[in-house]
């Protein structure tokens, strides 16, 4: 199920939400099924990167330790410029994060 709708990881038994092959085709199919995975796997970085990749604002689920982590925040604006706003406020002077984030418009 989760391959096809990976938001149905949320509605998962706490077993599957804790298998990281089973969460990573969840987060593989809908970024944002990470915020439904167990605490341990938003913190495991194949998992959150598999997120971020497939959908940026995913990091705003992920452990707050990968909004500090330079290749994670970089793929999660790469995909989507928004993702900025749930990095660490030390990539807003970053010349390589901004130039990832595009066209996304930074005015506060």
């Amino acid at each position: 199920a989760v391959q096809q709708n990976g938001w149905a990881l949320k509605f998962a038994d706490k077993s599957l939400r804790t298998d990281k092959n089973f969460v990573l085709d969840a987060v593989r199919q809908s970024g944002s099924a990470l915020k439904g995975a167990c605490e341990s796997l938003r913190r495991d970085k194949d998992v959150v990167l598999a997120a971020v990749r497939q959908d940026g604002r995913a990091l705003q689920h992920a452990d707050e330790s990968f909004r500090k982590n330079r290749d994670v925040v970089l793929a999660a604006v790469q995909q989507c410029g928004s993702a900025f706003l749930f990095a660490d406020h030390s990539f807003s002077q970053d010349e390589e994060f901004l130039l990832a984030a595009g066209d996304f418009d930074f005015v506060e």
